[in-house]
């Protein structure tokens, strides 16, 4: 099943279920108890919004060899988790901007898991009891800043730099999906999360291990080699096989 956050008109954001191209409500929380209301919208009709609101964004560093290399960075022997503040998260369609304390932003196409439930300490053969679905997320990063604080919260936490979407969807076998990123349609980034360092099992039992996972919460899985900058003007497009794309536009964030 697919879940989107949706606006229609001027009615409050709701949670919806999408079948082929319409969309309908549903009555309860897709992270618990619900009734599938028709499906009579059709999707284009609709805003889609971030599909999910998380209380933490946990993502991991240095996930695809390839990656770690471009970078002349070593693999990690265990994940390598920070964070991103979920005043990041845009719905896809919405603007990246490119903040002034930067000039060297870059796209980072990824896998994002929802976590469904409430759990710690929980075994890599428990795992995927806790996985809700997946979506799609770009993990907008200030690279120059990056390298020059030498921790990442600032350079992963600007507004705007997690792009999310356009749905969860429950079914995906994430196990080896292709990934790829376009800009303004020029292939940037493609491998499959086959070649992920460490897997969508292991890297839920790391991180439940440090803190207590909660439903809507998000885990970036990592990206692949081919990172590169974003100008004002770009488009950005990310896809992952058997999840549909995000898309998102570049602009230079305006003088406040």
């Amino acid at each position: 099943m697919r879940f989107v956050r949706y606006q229609s008109g001027s009615d409050s954001p709701r949670y919806g279920w999408v079948l082929e191209d319409r969309v309908g409500p549903i009555e309860g929380s897709p992270f618990d108890e619900f009734r599938r209301l028709n499906a009579d919208q059709s999707l284009t009709s609709v805003k889609l919004l971030a599909p999910v609101e998380p209380s933490k964004i946990l993502c991991v560093g240095r996930n695809y060899a390839a990656h770690a290399k471009e970078h002349d960075a070593e693999v990690p022997t265990v994940p390598l988790l920070f964070l991103k503040p979920p005043s990041s998260v845009i719905a896809p369609g919405e603007t990246i901007y490119l903040p002034p304390q930067s000039e060297q932003v870059e796209h980072e196409a990824e896998l994002a898991v929802v976590i469904g439930k409430r759990g710690r300490w929980i075994s890599t053969e428990q795992a995927m009891d806790y996985v809700m679905g997946y979506t799609i997320a770009n993990d907008v990063t200030a690279r120059d800043l990056q390298y020059r604080d030498g921790q990442w919260t600032r350079s992963k936490g600007f507004d705007t730099f997690c792009p999310l979407g356009p749905w969860i969807d429950t079914e995906l076998d994430a196990a080896d999906a292709m990934i790829t990123c376009h800009v303004n349609d020029e292939l940037r980034q493609m491998s499959s999360t086959r070649d992920m360092v460490f897997n969508v099992r292991q890297l839920i039992a790391f991180a439940s291990s440090i803190m207590t996972l909660t439903p809507g919460d998000l885990l970036l899985t990592g990206t692949p080699a081919g990172v590169s900058p974003l100008r004002p003007g770009d488009v950005v497009k990310v896809s992952i096989e058997g999840l549909g794309e995000l898309v998102n536009p570049v602009a230079q964030e305006p003088e406040q």
